[in-house]
């Protein structure tokens, strides 16, 4: 019998090294994609896809994830005597989002240890798990899509996108056979983070799971894999080679819009991306996007690229002094006429 999603869990206990000091004191997945924290994003995509809900996995200096998602009544009160109800409706919208819920995962030992904290909470029920570093853009919904095809094959279901070769030891890597579903695959394979050539596809696991209960089972019987971690990755690989009651593992090939908040180049552009998408953004941000990198970003690209100092020359010996010779002064050299900068058009200007 097929059991309904009801609950998401969230892991976000990560120390978020790769942003610092931004995250030093301030949890990564509260650092500001626009105008709204990245984690509000990936409550409000399990929220829309039906998860009322969630669970967050945190860790310790995590509590401005429970702030933000608490009333704040002080900052309400103010927002209400100034009359200022667009910014209160914003503030109330992540009070009232989703019924929350917190644990801690207390030693940090990768995404699968992560993922059994949640197991007290979700009891004996398929659930989904979203990663905070993917924000997935509300126009390509891929959560609900997972959970269609979840109940259709009561199975376990992981997001999949192809990727090029060369980036593929950056993500788990899913062996694949086709079904009658364009975008549905069978997984009879996963490997962490493999390199390029021992990669069974370029089909790459990107941050959403529908699992079943069962891998909570598996997940206890895992050993540390890549980077001393208890990996999900290890766990999906035992669910998909387990017997066929247990529903065997599926992907969903997503080819929908996606930003990867985890990395800061990424983080910029998902900035710009989105903001660009906004009806109250966009209209002024591109044409000043376009004029930037026309003009001015090349010029200040230009200016902050690190000029190599010239090699140091040996001394020379000093030459022993000449008789004096008259000369007949040389005329003066002429002025460079300075020469004309090429401007180099740019995609999109």
């Amino acid at each position: 019998m097929t059991s309904y999603v009801t609950k998401a869990v969230i892991p976000a206990a990560g120390l978020g090294t790769r942003f610092l000091p931004a995250t030093k004191a301030m949890p990564k997945e509260m650092l500001p994609v626009v105008d709204k924290p990245a984690i509000q994003y990936v409550v409000e995509e399990a929220v829309g896809a039906g998860l009322n809900d969630v669970l967050l996995v945190t860790g310790r200096n995590k509590n401005a994830l429970e702030n933000h998602f608490d009333r704040n009544t002080e900052l309400e009160d103010t927002l209400a005597r100034k009359g200022d109800l667009d910014r209160l409706e914003k503030v109330n919208q992540s009070t009232s989002l989703a019924d929350m819920h917190y644990v801690r995962q207390g030693d940090p030992k990768g995404l699968g240890h992560a993922v059994l904290r949640a197991k007290m909470h979700i009891g004996h029920e398929p659930f989904a798990v979203l990663l905070g570093d993917d924000i997935i853009d509300a126009r390509d919904p891929l959560l609900s899509r997972m959970l269609e095809v979840q109940r259709q094959l009561n199975t376990t279901v992981v997001a999949l996108l192809e990727v090029d070769p060369s980036q593929i030891h950056l993500y788990g890597a899913a062996a694949v056979v086709e079904t009658d579903e364009d975008d549905v695959v069978r997984i009879t394979g996963l490997v962490e983070k493999p390199d390029r050539e021992s990669a069974p596809s370029n089909y790459a696991v990107i941050g959403r799971y529908v699992l079943r209960p069962e891998i909570f089972d598996i997940l206890e019987k895992t050993e540390p894999g890549k980077g001393g971690e208890i990996q999900l990755t290890d766990a999906l690989q035992g669910l998909a080679t387990a017997p066929s009651w247990t529903g065997g593992v599926h992907g969903v090939v997503f080819s929908g819009r996606r930003y990867d908040t985890g990395d800061r180049l990424d983080y910029i552009k998902a900035i710009v991306q989105l903001a660009a998408a906004r009806d109250d953004l966009g209209k002024d941000l591109v044409p000043w996007l376009r004029e930037f990198t026309a003009t001015d970003g090349v010029d200040a690209v230009e200016a902050a690229a690190p000029v190599a100092p010239a090699p140091a020359q040996p001394a020379k010996p000093a030459k022993p002094a000449k008789p004096t010779v008259a000369t007949i002064p040389a005329e003066p050299a002429a002025e460079p006429v300075p020469r004309k900068r090429d401007l180099v058009p740019v995609a999109g200007a």
